[in-house]
Formats: C-alpha cells, sequence, structure tokens
C-alpha cells in the first residue's frame, strides 16, 4: 500500500487531476491512457462511468503505481468508497461533504477530497480531516474565490474543479490552488474520437501549471 503523504505530494506535484467520465468503460481507459501520454499520471476515474470499479481494476492491473496515482471520483458515499479501494483507487474525490465517507477514508488512511461551496463547508471538512478541499462547482465562482477563502483560512487545501482550462488554470494556481481537476476541458476530444487531442491538452496542463508556479 503507497503512503498516504506520498500519494497527497505527487498529487500536489503535477499539480493536475484528470477528471474522467465517458460513455463506456472501453473509452473510460483510453481516455486514461491518452492523458497518461500527455505527462499527468493523476487519473479520477468517476463513478458515472458504467461499470466504473472495473475500469479501475483494469488501470490497476495495467500500470504500476510508479505510472499512475489512481482515484475514485463522484464518490458520493462510504459504500462507494469502499468499493473503489477494494478495486485499487488509491484516493478518493466527491463533489459534496459526506462525513462517513471522510471518516472510512480516514480509516483506511487513503487520501479523501470531499466538494465543498462555501467557507462553512470548507471548515467542516478540514475539521473532519479531510487531505484537500475540491472546491466544486470552481465556475460559479472564478479564481478570485480562492483568495476569498484563503483570507480567513490560508491553512486550506483547495482544488478547483468545474471551469478550468488551459487559459484561466494559471490564475487558479497564482490565486493559491494546490491542485485543479479538469473534466470536459481536457477530455473533451473524446467525444469525436480524438484521443491525441487529450494527450496534447495535458501537455499543455502541465506545462503551464509549472510555469504559473514558478512566477
Amino acid at each position: 500500500m503507497i503512503p498516504k503523504l506520498a500519494i497527497l505530494q505527487r498529487l500536489t506535484s503535477v499539480g493536475l487531476v484528470a477528471v474522467v467520465r465517458a460513455e463506456t468503460a472501453e473509452q473510460a481507459i483510453r481516455i486514461s491512457e491518452a492523458t497518461l501520454e500527455g505527462g499527468c499520471p493523476a487519473i479520477e476515474v468517476t463513478f458515472t462511468v458504467p461499470g466504473a470499479h472495473k475500469v479501475i481494476e483494469a488501470l490497476a492491473a495495467r500500470y504500476k503505481p510508479s505510472e499512475l496515482i489512481l482515484g475514485a471520483g463522484t464518490v458520493l458515499d462510504p459504500e462507494t468508497a469502499r468499493i473503489a479501494l477494494l478495486s485499487g483507487a488509491t484516493y478518493v474525490v466527491s463533489p459534496s461533504l459526506n462525513p462517513d465517507t471522510v471518516r472510512l477514508c480516514n480509516r483506511y488512511q487513503v487520501p479523501i477530497m470531499p466538494g465543498a461551496m462555501t467557507i462553512r463547508d470548507v471548515i467542516e471538512a478540514m475539521e473532519l480531516g479531510a487531505d484537500i478541499i475540491k472546491l466544486f462547482p470552481g465556475e460559479a465562482f472564478g479564481p478570485g474565490f480562492i483568495k476569498s477563502i484563503k483570507g480567513p483560512l490560508p491553512q486550506a487545501p483547495l482544488m478547483p474543479t468545474g471551469g478550468v482550462d488551459v487559459s484561466n488554470v494559471a490564475q487558479w494556481v497564482k490565486a493559491g490552488a494546490v491542485a485543479v481537476g479538469a473534466g470536459s476541458s481536457l477530455i473533451g476530444g473524446a467525444q469525436t474520437g480524438d484521443y491525441a487531442k487529450i494527450t496534447a491538452t495535458a501537455k499543455e496542463f502541465i506545462e503551464k501549471i509549472a510555469e504559473a508556479r514558478q512566477k
């Protein structure tokens, strides 16, 4: 089992989590492969994907932990979280804050990233022991919201998801995001079968995140 701190360090070092949504399990695997080729090893297979746990199992069997940081997304309850972990997921992401899911992940020392929309949500998530807080939906607020949260809560580890693309990712990073989650803006090419576009977009994301951190 990979130590929790090691997973968190790798995630924040890369700075990008690819949110994989797909119509089929095969498509989800192809999206994951294309993203990996683009230099992003952090994959979040959402439980909106048909047979998501089987996709996680397949990716866990195909890639070494050193190659892939494999997580489960859209986890709404502790039951789903446990299925994800038994399938091979090494971290859990949720669109909202479910205390029982956070407790289960803490029990097994697995990074948990619940969603939050308000200061109250962020504080409650930290009190429960969340490792990174998913600011969702990001497009409802914009990068300025991170600065607003960081005013009273400079210690809050925030990861915006939704509305993050290559044109604004630098703004999110400079505002204080420890990482960003990217879904449709990253994997949109899958809709037309253009997986090369996913690879190219992943590379651009990684480059812009690195540049923003240096400035």
